[in-house]
């Protein structure tokens, strides 16, 4: 059965059938002329084909919520068939494109675990958790004179992503990494 919400619930990160296809609303505005009702202007991503489109709900209108399905997997390895991921209940592998991951690949490690998301049985992408703790492969050697409150350097991570860290940082430091701002946090436990 599907669940129906109003147009004036949606937030950003939400996930829509629009048009019978999947979306994910990234922004929404909300309008409210000198006549007429409130509206809100909503930026929708196709979630498996990666276009975006403008559309404009009234506040009243009523959407249909897309219904995902999560399993827990634990990424294994990489392969010419994509990234191996294994089910940590049924032990099922499944391979996931480098297109379909995009940016998750800059946190992925072999042993970390994740949530895949599903719809309609297919694959269309994972919920990294908050934070990942990565080691520091390269970055400049550190200054005598440096503080905390210095301007940030480059450093390279395990994963080949790149991101600025504070000074006092070194080569071999493992750190940890916020996923959804691609930002240094703090040194890792």
């Amino acid at each position: 059965m599907a669940a129906y919400i109003n147009a004036g619930s949606l937030k950003v990160g939400n996930n829509i059938i629009y048009n019978g296809k999947l979306c994910r609303v990234m922004t929404v505005d909300w309008v409210k002329p000198g006549k007429g009702g409130a509206y809100a202007q909503l930026k929708l991503r196709n979630v498996i084909e990666g276009n975006q489109t403008d559309v404009r709900l009234r506040s009243d209108e009523k959407v249909e919520r897309a219904v995902l399905e999560q399993a827990e997997m634990e990424y294994l390895y990489e392969d010419p068939a994509g990234q191996c991921f294994m089910n940590t209940s049924s032990f099922e592998q499944v391979f996931l494109d480098k297109d379909l991951l995009g940016d998750a690949m800059d946190y992925l490690l072999p042993n970390t675990r994740v949530n895949v998301e599903y719809f309609n049985e297919r694959p269309i992408g994972l919920e990294l958790p908050r934070t990942v703790d990565l080691v520091v492969t390269e970055t400049e050697p550190v200054m005598k004179t440096a503080t905390i409150t210095s301007s940030p350097k480059p450093a390279r991570l395990e994963t080949g992503k790149q991101i600025m860290v504070p000074q006092f940082i070194e080569t071999g430091e493992k750190i940890r990494v916020d996923t959804v701002t691609g930002e240094y946090s703090e040194r890792a436990k």
